[in-house]
């Protein structure tokens, strides 16, 4: 009988386990009223472990940001790669079917609106926050090839569907809803 070996996880692997975890964890109560013993715990690992992979709470907030801008990019990328044309609207409308896909995992979501939430009084969050986005801005520009109007609605309409989805509009039935929802898809 052949003896299996049990294969440790390296850092790098820990690091992501803990990167998926907190997405969780930040999700449920924000920057601010989550500890890092709390992402520990969902982790399975000690506090100590995740001050070994992520200096302080601040960087381990900044690393789940920017792994949500990550996300927020492929998504945007599959979204690209399957527009029926290569004409701006169509690009940019295929991208944001696949965006509204992507923030239907409420997690991502919650921890983005957070994210924006901190930046106001959280220097290092601002930064993560500004550099993902420019990023995903100019990721935007490039694949569309939008000009600054369409990539600008792209965006507000973005943030709008975070609003609806935030809210829980889908389940309301009133003359404002309707009209902030008109048009816009959630799944």
């Amino acid at each position: 009988m052949k003896k299996e070996q049990r294969r440790l996880s390296t850092a790098e692997e820990r690091r992501e386990t803990v990167l998926r975890t907190a997405i969780g964890a930040f999700a449920a109560r924000g920057y601010f009223g989550t500890t890092t013993t709390e992402v520990a715990k969902a982790a399975g690992i000690s506090q100590a472990y995740v001050y070994r992979l992520f200096p302080n709470k601040e960087a381990l907030f900044t690393a789940v940001v920017e792994h949500c801008f990550v996300r927020v990019r492929a998504a945007l990328e599959e979204g690209a790669a399957r527009a029926t044309s290569s004409a701006p609207e169509t690009v940019l409308d295929s991208m944001g079917d696949a965006y509204a896909r992507l923030i239907s995992d409420n997690d991502l979501l919650l921890v983005q609106l957070h994210a924006q939430a901190a930046a106001v009084s959280e220097p290092a969050v601002r930064d993560a926050v500004r550099a993902g986005y420019a990023r995903v801005v100019e990721y935007t520009r490039g694949a569309s090839g939008g000009d600054d109007r369409q990539i600008q609605r792209f965006f507000a309409t973005g943030a709008l569907c975070h609003l609806i989805a935030s809210l829980d509009g889908d389940g309301l039935d009133t003359p404002w809803m309707r009209t902030l929802a008109a048009g816009i898809r959630h799944y």
